[in-house]
């Protein structure tokens, strides 16, 4: 008997990566919101230019509402179409999300393939992960992105065959829809699956790290503000430095040694950008976390960047996302030799209350910074004295495992003890400190 051949997954009927040239559209709804539409639709291109892709032309258009069917008036697609033929542009990208049904529109009126922001920030991240972790977030976020477009990349087949069985069957292509969305579900629950398996080493390792009671340093910041050159400058560390977006996507953990002999753990981290999608933060959150359960967050900043202050906004609006707003933060100006506006250091030290400017790349403001992450370390740690019975021998354990003993003696039944612990034990020896 002949063995039953498993249906397979039909892709996109375009490769991005084969596209060279690409025009790119944003908007605005008033006057005030043209330099911003700017900023964006310049981030749009750098990102274009991390993933291989030529900007032929940039295509700003003012508008009073959006249309339900194709996110643009029919006067404003028009001049679109017209630029990109003139510019010989293979794709047309939009600064902001369109819906699937839109995207199909679209690329009807424009003869060319549609994205969006989205799908090309997914793409760049595709390209460039490197860990198992990594690869299974991006495609799940991939995999929740095609999700509803599946419609889209079926276009190019028949709805319907009239042949022998009548005009209510369904056609090739709709039948092969319904196992995409069979085999994408699957898909999905796999790697939900293969991701919560990392996690759970993540947490491992952790405890672990918990255990050793090493503090721990998350850098984090706008993608490409400086975090793995400065990661690189104080640890040596091997890791990949590059002028572009989303150079590291994968966390890298290096061990160092403040000038007081304190060994510290640093931990590099992926970069926040502006209309971030939301499936990626989710998909990466557990990347994300490492910023989370941290003890101390190095806030970088590129300085140099006219968005400096926007871009210290959206990582600050991200962390509070994730519920780290609230950690200890000392923020790093970077690149101070390249800032040409020196009130913005000025501006920063009042917004933020624990700033210090430094050059990463020329190692320059370093003492200061240094000086800062040691007072916030001993910070970290309080010294207590406490009178614990013998009976709760476990968390005399504990304390000296966690933490530091300066004394320790012995009274009848109880247990007197001086030691230099974590804050975060602090609540368990409240009942028994010792004025």
């Amino acid at each position: 008997m002949k063995e039953r051949e498993e249906p397979q997954l039909h892709m996109v009927p375009f490769e991005l990566k084969n596209l060279k040239n690409a025009l790119l559209v944003g908007i605005y709804r008033s006057g005030t919101q043209k330099q911003i539409c700017d900023d964006c639709l310049h981030e749009l291109e750098r990102l274009c230019q991390t993933f291989g892709i030529n900007v032929a032309g940039k295509f700003t258009c003012p508008i009073k509402k959006l249309d339900a069917g194709t996110y643009l008036g029919e006067g404003k697609l028009e001049e679109i179409k017209a630029a990109a033929i003139e510019l010989s542009a293979e794709v047309v990208i939009f600064d902001d999300e369109i819906a699937p049904h839109q995207q199909r529109n679209l690329e009807k009126i424009f003869a060319r393939p549609v994205i969006d922001r989205t799908e090309l920030i997914i793409e760049v991240f595709a390209q460039r992960a490197q860990t198992k972790e990594a690869r299974l977030q991006i495609e799940l976020a991939k995999v929740r992105y095609q999700f509803p477009r599946l419609r889209r990349m079926w276009t190019h087949l028949s709805r319907q065959t009239a042949t022998g069985g009548g005009a209510h069957l369904k056609g090739e292509g709709e039948q092969q829809i319904e196992i995409d969305r069979r085999l994408l579900r699957q898909r999905i629950e796999r790697l939900k699956s293969e991701i919560e398996q990392v996690v759970k080493q993540r947490q491992t390792q952790r405890t672990l790290r918990t255990r050793t009671a090493i503090p721990t340093f998350a850098i984090v910041g706008y993608t490409n503000a400086g975090k793995s050159t400065l990661l690189k400058a104080l640890t040596q560390a091997d890791v990949l430095v590059e002028n572009k977006l989303f150079a590291t996507l994968d966390t890298t953990t290096r061990k160092f040694c403040l000038p007081n002999h304190q060994e510290i753990l640093l931990i590099d981290t992926v970069g926040f950008i502006r209309k971030i999608p939301h499936t990626l933060v989710t998909a990466f959150k557990s990347t994300l976390e490492e910023a989370v359960h941290t003890d101390i967050l190095l806030h970088l900043i590129d300085l140099s960047h006219p968005q400096a202050e926007e871009q210290a906004e959206e990582t600050m609006r991200v962390l509070k996302e994730l519920g780290a707003e609230n950690q200890p933060i000392i923020t790093v100006l970077n690149k101070i030799d390249s800032c040409e506006n020196p009130n913005l250091i000025a501006k920063f030290r009042i917004q933020y209350p624990k700033t210090v400017a430094i050059s990463a790349i020329n190692r320059t403001g370093f003492d200061d910074l240094m000086e800062m992450m040691m007072k916030d370390v001993s910070l970290l740690r309080k010294t207590v004295q406490c009178r614990i019975p013998q009976s709760h021998y476990g968390l005399v354990s504990e304390l000296m495992r966690e933490g530091r003993v300066l004394s320790c003696e012995y009274e009848e039944n109880d247990i007197l003890i001086k030691l230099e612990i974590p804050g975060r034990l602090e609540h368990k020896v409240l009942p028994f400190l010792v004025s």
